[in-house]
């Protein structure tokens, strides 16, 4: 990183932590007996192209800020774009009328003051890419090109794009903290159609990263999404069994999503989890171990402190299989009588540890059964548990893929989709927050044609 990039880095922070300063004093010259705000400012750019041809160019350049104030247990929010100092006021102006006509809420108000950070650790978050939109287009054409030489039976694009924006984020609240941090965050993608005979298959694979250098090869990018598509076509339905499923680290990605909403206190005090009075009861067999690392130097999801401005730790979901903490946030946490996970926001690099096998270890181990490389739509009812959704993948025999299928709908029971959880593998080989191998869960109902 340049001086120059550290230096207009550093000027923007100090410009948005003014901001919020000046913001909470207006809150509390209205009367506030305690006030928070947010700000964040971001610019960036994304370039497509299709077919060889550049589609869009798009530049955006965002700001927000967004206040809640306390009168008492009676709370108003309101936001803005507009940073001037007089929307600031107009802000503060509106969040304090709004919290006159809502009813008290003994919930309401800050994370206690010994929560707050007491320092913002350097993450290593911030990478801005100075790459022109030239030299942009160039590697999404390199990444499309290879996509689409990757066979013959590729016979369409939906684009590769190439993705970068950084900015700044501030939060600070009436305890005097204020603090604030730099990040970048770059991506590559691609997506193609292949075709063979009366059939046709579309797939996708990208790249993301904190630091462009991080970033895998426009060309590998390229190729693994058109072996992807190919490896689709063919695909056939299947008749109506039983037998076990194994979600590929991509997808078992959404199975770790789907626990920590589960487990998000915003759910529990509503009484619409599954997993409602769960909290230090078994939920997955003794080998799982799930954790948070939200310190983790240049990762997607690391941050310092969460949006309540309580300092971030690295801490264990599930350990032994059993689930050891929740997700809350301060107003959850006192909804539930307990104390904040410092998880306003959401968890921050959710990991499980992996073992031992490679996917096709897995595979092997599984011996006859699904491989799930794609689900649709929606069907998890969250208090019960209750999965049912759409899905696409090989058919597995003898510990070999046999053949793609599609049109299936996979159903089950998330508790019993946990404690039947045989395996996870050692596959984790995609960009995102969430690190996992694939799952092999023990048994499912797979419905066909």
């Amino acid at each position: 990183m340049t001086d120059i990039a550290i230096d207009d880095v550093r000027e923007r922070q100090a410009r948005l932590e003014q901001i919020v300063a000046d913001l909470l004093a207006e809150a509390k010259r209205r009367g506030a007996s305690a006030a928070e705000a947010a700000a964040s400012g971001d610019t960036g750019f994304d370039a497509t192209v299709r077919l060889g041809q550049v589609e869009t160019v798009e530049h955006t350049r965002d700001s927000g800020l967004g206040i809640t104030v306390y009168f008492g247990q009676r709370k108003g929010s309101a936001s803005t774009s507009d940073l001037s100092l007089a929307a600031v006021r107009d802000a503060v102006a509106a969040a304090s009328a709004i919290a006159t006509h809502t009813q008290e809420d003994q919930c309401a108000g800050l994370a206690d003051r010994e929560r707050m950070a007491t320092e913002v650790p350097d993450l290593d978050l911030y990478h801005p890419w100075a790459i022109s939109v030239e030299d942009a287009i160039s590697l999404a054409v390199e990444c499309e090109e290879a996509a689409r030489g990757a066979d013959a039976r590729i016979v369409n694009s939906e684009g590769a794009t190439v993705s970068t924006h950084s900015g700044t984020h501030v939060y600070g609240n009436s305890h005097g903290f204020v603090g604030g941090y730099p990040t970048s965050r770059h991506s590559l993608s691609c997506a193609v159609v292949g075709q063979d005979g009366d059939g046709m298959q579309r797939d996708y694979w990208w790249s993301s990263a904190r630091a462009p250098a991080d970033l895998d090869p426009a060309a590998a990018v390229g190729r693994r999404a058109g072996e992807r598509t190919v490896a689709r076509l063919g695909a056939r339905q299947i008749s109506t069994r039983q037998a076990p499923v194994l979600f590929r680290a991509e997808v078992a990605a959404g199975l770790l999503r789907t626990l920590v909403s589960a487990v998000t206190g915003s759910t529990l005090y509503r009484r619409a989890s599954f997993l409602l009075d769960h909290l230090d009861k078994q939920i997955f067999p003794d080998f799982v171990r799930i954790h948070e690392q939200p310190l983790l130097p240049r990762g997607l999801g690391s941050a310092p402190f969460d949006g309540d401005g309580v300092a971030t730790k690295a801490k264990d979901l599930v350990g032994a299989g059993i689930l050891r903490s929740y997700v809350l946030d301060a107003y959850s946490a006192c909804r539930l009588g307990m104390t904040t996970t410092g998880n306003a926001g959401g968890v921050r690099n959710l990991r499980i540890e992996l073992g031992t096998l490679d996917r096709d270890g897995l595979i092997r181990e599984m011996g006859t059964g699904l491989l799930i490389t794609e689900l649709m739509g929606h069907g998890i009812n969250p208090v019960t548990g209750d999965y049912s959704r759409g899905a696409a993948g090989f058919w597995v025999e003898g510990g070999e893929i046999q053949f793609p299928v599609e049109e299936i709908t996979i159903a089950g029971n998330l508790r019993q989709m946990f404690l039947g959880l045989r395996a996870v593998g050692n596959d984790f080989d995609y960009p995102g927050s969430t690190q996992t191998g694939s799952w092999l869960i023990d048994r499912m109902t797979i419905a066909g044609g």
